[in-house]
């Protein structure tokens, strides 16, 4: 038996703050989340080896709930082209089969924002298996409830936009530099060059991008975010994913 300890609650709500606005007929989608800890059995101490899940359920959006897992799992896989776990429960189960002490693995899925039929997931994990520090792990999904789909960058761009808006990106980037004190400084720019990120998330008040530790700054500058006004997306996203306005 695992030790665990697990926490289950439900809330037909928006998981966000109140003054979010949503427009009629635009009504968040109901959402469970399930978390629960569990620690390698027979194990006492501080420095014994867990996992922790903290994840969602959409009553009624099966795929929704299957992508949120599977995103999870992948966020798991530290070998390129390993098979992925059947499942978050068999994850935790061989984690902790083969875990050392002080080691430890968390993974989180929650609702980032719901608007114009949207539900925008972030997901986060940090793998610790030895040495100075461990590996976290950011991702998003950007699920279109009346596609049932979560929409990939291409799904949002105009056709043959692509290179519009990273260069787009590229001047964010520069903002993210500038107001971090790192635009002049050569050998920042020279060792963390821009590049490109799967990390893209449709907010309400503007586009964000999130990239892992170690793409375009050190470790000590955690994942680095860069946004674009909409005002500066025009003829290059969709303009269905432009978000309404009361």
């Amino acid at each position: 038996m695992f030790a665990c300890k697990k926490l289950v609650t439900i809330s037909l709500g928006l998981l966000l703050s109140a003054c979010q606005s949503l427009l009629p007929g635009n009504s968040p989608l109901p959402v469970q989340r399930v978390a629960w800890e569990s620690i390698q059995p027979g194990c006492t101490g501080d420095t014994c080896p867990l996992v922790n899940i903290d994840t969602l359920i959409f009553p009624d959006e099966t795929q929704l709930n299957g992508l949120i897992e599977q995103r999870l799992l992948q966020m798991t896989n530290d070998s390129p082209g390993a098979p992925l776990p059947a499942s978050l429960q068999s994850y935790e189960k061989d984690f902790l089969h083969s875990a050392q002490r002080g080691w430890h693995s968390y993974l989180q899925a929650k609702v980032r924002e719901q608007h114009d039929q949207l539900v925008i997931i972030e997901l986060s994990s940090y793998l610790s298996t030895g040495g100075a520090h461990g590996m976290p792990g950011r991702g998003f999904i950007n699920y279109d409830r009346r596609l049932q789909k979560a929409l990939s960058l291409q799904d949002l761009l105009l056709p043959g936009q692509t290179d519009a808006f990273w260069s787009l990106a590229g001047q964010a980037h520069q903002r993210w530099l500038t107001a971090n004190q790192l635009d002049q400084n050569p050998e920042h720019i020279g060792k963390w060059p821009f590049e490109r990120t799967e990390n893209v998330a449709l907010g309400q008040a503007e586009v964000l991008l999130k990239y892992d530790v170690y793409s375009i700054a050190p470790y000590s500058s955690g994942h680095p975010q860069l946004t674009i006004p909409y005002s500066q997306l025009q003829g290059i996203l969709k303009p269905q994913y432009f978000p309404a306005r009361d």
